[in-house]
């Protein structure tokens, strides 16, 4: 009888130290990923390879862009030094970040409710212009001539939605990203193409093409996506983009990729507003 006490005693006790050391293991994990990442201490950031200059690849292959260079600020802001870009269509973002294929989708995104239904967004952090970009002989001169003209928009953008709504006579031509779009513009598959200002002043110079319409639009600001469910990393990402911002870096990596451009006063650091 004793030897049976003494065995169940024993069992007790390692039963103990082993969900002891299973409570011990949850604090660590806990501690060091705060954010919930895939990978502790580091971002998987899901972005495109082509929309200069918020997120575009050089000749070495290597992600740079306002967004780029603003995200890995932030990032290292929040203690985390290995951020990992990837390339994907514009469309596909969202849903790879809603599923957990990646920690954080940065490609100038616009906030609309629309997308907050599948994720979650950090504040805003940019706001600009859409453009009507056509080539220098084409008929197509502002947003009113449109009406029955092939109109290219890149699937899953604040464009596309906006071209429905507001050029409904527009016959809609959807591609994957804006160089499939403009080269079907200068092969002449369509007439205009429809995009953010910032892009199209790069496809103008290099392609010697013509802005017919800038749009303003503030409605929907960028903003960093992240899968719902976090609000660690939300309020880390939204605590970091405002330190970006009250000194000064916001306001200098703008300066640096959009220079000329008009800059949102809810951006900049107090002594400029």
């Amino acid at each position: 009888m004793k030897s049976i006490k003494a065995a169940a005693l024993a069992a007790a006790a390692a039963l103990a130290l082993s969900l002891s050391a299973c409570g011990g293991s949850s604090t660590a994990s806990t501690t060091d990923n705060p954010y919930g990442l895939i990978t502790p201490g580091q971002f998987r950031v899901a972005s495109v390879g082509d929309s200069k200059p918020y997120t575009f690849t050089d000749s070495s292959g290597k992600f740079t862009g306002f967004d780029v260079e603003l995200f890995t600020d932030v990032a290292h802001r929040m203690g985390i030094n290995n951020v990992v870009f990837t390339g994907q269509d514009f469309s596909a973002i969202l849903p790879a970040v809603a599923n957990g294929q990646f920690d954080v989708g940065a490609a100038a995104i616009g906030i609309t409710d629309k997308r907050k239904e599948t994720v979650d967004f950090s504040d805003g952090y940019l706001a600009g212009y859409l453009t009507v970009l056509t080539t220098k002989t084409s008929s197509v001169t502002g947003t009113d001539s449109l009406k029955g003209k092939r109109l290219g928009v890149v699937q899953g953008t604040l464009q596309e939605t906006y071209a429905m709504k507001n050029f409904p006579d527009a016959n809609l031509v959807r591609f994957p990203d804006n160089n499939a779009a403009v080269a079907g513009l200068n092969s002449g598959s369509i007439d205009a193409h429809f995009l953010d200002y910032e892009a199209a002043k790069d496809y103008v110079t290099k392609f010697g093409l013509r802005d017919a319409a800038d749009i303003p639009s503030f409605d929907a600001p960028a903003g960093f996506a992240i899968a719902k469910n976090k609000p660690a990393l939300k309020d880390a990402l939204n605590k970091a983009l405002k330190a970006a911002m009250a000194d000064g870096t916001w306001k200098r990596l703008y300066q640096k990729w959009f220079p000329g451009s008009p800059m949102p006063k809810q951006y900049l650091p107090a002594s400029d507003q």
